[in-house]
């Protein structure tokens, strides 16, 4: 699908003195369009129940002006400022904001194109930072797309120290390695194997079983069924449209990811920022060698949205051979291989689960391995380590067994977990793994 795209000016963003400049000038028609659609719904709805064409057309004389009075004020008083150490935005009709982000603190930087701002050539500029309130700071909408991009070099640039007279990091962080683009069957194919043919399936067993019973349960069981297939079916459609032409690329400040059909987002995973790796395999995925990968990067939001849950797939689906050569070029080294087994007593703990449950340690990886209908393989960049923690349940205290929890600073994916070891090799587990992450952080420090 191509979206025709209006020719605008890339550099149409207005400067003023003392650096600061101001968004895009069709930015109140977007802010506005907004407003002006709200309205229109509310009001075009209750003009139809009344039959009331002149109810709808002045509501629409009113709502026009008035929506890009509101948009042209908003974008009036935004405004940024971009220095060597932070990014300055200024915002508010009423109550002026002032909001200052480091550039030290700085995890990512995000390129984000609406659907109706692509008609129109614009994008919006979303940053992620080390901390971060559960949301993107200070977002910058709209921008010109070229801007947008130049923009997010710059940004970059600046967070990983290079000088402002560096003229040639630009150019080198432009340059850009795909690794690979996702074919849209596969992409298809995985994810209807995934939530949509489980509940298919049970659904179709669970007729079955009512008619046997009594042909009448079969329409209550259809009714019941309705709201489930469509929220199934919601799901599966909102993930192939988010990660539609999903393209990995490796440039000069990390690995770039360009993905979504009604929405283009363009970001970047910066070099030495990933916190946790997670490679999941689910069983109906294994007769055709799939894997997918996510990645927590810490700043990125769990606020709840499609778009923060979104950016966590470093790779939707891949040939698992693939997907473990992307991780060891991700985490900048190949992670040991998992051997060492949980003892016998964790079979007690984990009856289904325990033959898959497997760690493995070097100096600078943790990998952990457990999932019954799932495989996941977590890894851990032991220099990323926030804490390690031993937990014991009742049930492990009986069996003298013991977990091993570690906690990094990303906040998508829960902190991972080796299950289910023996005490004294947990104790030896933690001591260990502590020591190699001191060693660790002390040799990734600048």
């Amino acid at each position: 699908m191509t979206v025709p795209e209006a020719s605008v000016p890339e550099a149409a963003s207005i400067p003023e003195t003392d650096g600061w400049v101001r968004l895009h000038p069709l930015t109140p028609l977007l802010r506005g369009g907004r407003f002006l659609l709200v309205a229109l719904a509310i009001v075009g709805q209750r003009g139809l129940r009344d039959a009331s064409l002149e109810v709808f057309l002045a509501a629409l004389g009113v709502g026009v002006p008035l929506a890009l009075s509101v948009g042209w004020l908003l974008w009036r008083a935004m405004r940024y400022r971009l220095t060597d150490t932070e990014l300055q935005v200024e915002s508010g009709v009423l109550t002026k904001r002032s909001r200052r982000v480091p550039l030290a603190r700085l995890q990512s930087v995000d390129v984000v194109r609406p659907l109706f701002a692509r008609f129109l050539g614009l994008a919006e500029l979303r940053l992620e930072v080390v901390g971060g309130s559960g949301g993107a700071e200070a977002p910058l909408s709209y921008l010109g797309e070229q801007e947008a991009h130049q923009l997010r070099v710059r940004l970059l640039d600046l967070a990983a120290g290079r000088s402002a007279g560096d003229s040639s990091a630009p150019a080198e962080l432009e340059q850009e390695q795909v690794l690979v683009v996702v074919p849209l069957g596969p992409l298809i194919w995985s994810t209807l194997l995934g939530a949509p043919l489980v509940v298919g399936v049970g659904l179709v067993v669970v007729l079955v079983i009512a008619a046997v019973v009594d042909l009448t349960l079969v329409g209550g069981v259809l009714l019941g069924a309705v709201p489930l297939l469509i929220g199934v079916g919601s799901f599966a459609v909102r993930r192939m449209l988010t990660e539609y032409g999903f393209t990995v690329a490796e440039s000069g400040d990390g690995l770039r990811l360009r993905h979504g059909l009604l929405e283009t987002r363009s970001s970047t995973i910066p070099a030495g920022r990933v916190q946790t790796v997670r490679i999941t395999e689910p069983l109906l995925w294994r007769p055709f060698g799939w894997a997918r990968v996510e990645v927590d990067v810490a700043g990125y939001s769990t606020g709840g949205g499609e778009e923060q849950a979104s950016t966590g797939a470093l790779l939707p689906v891949a040939p698992r051979e693939f997907a473990h050569r992307l991780v060891a070029r991700v985490l900048g080294g190949v992670p040991p291989p998992v051997g060492d087994r949980p003892p016998r007593a964790a079979r007690w703990r984990a009856p289904l689960s325990h033959r898959r449950l497997a760690i493995g340690l070097d100096a600078a990886h943790l990998v952990s391995t457990h999932g019954v209908l799932t495989t996941t393989t977590e890894v851990v960049p032991l220099a990323k380590v926030q804490s390690l923690r031993l937990t014991q349940g009742p049930l492990q205290r009986r069996l003298g067994l013991t977990s091993l929890h570690v906690d990094t600073a990303g906040r998508r994916l829960p902190g991972t977990v080796a299950p289910h070891r023996g005490d004294a090799e947990a104790a030896q587990l933690l001591a260990d793994s502590t020591t190699r992450a001191r060693a660790a952080r002390a040799a990734s420090a600048p």
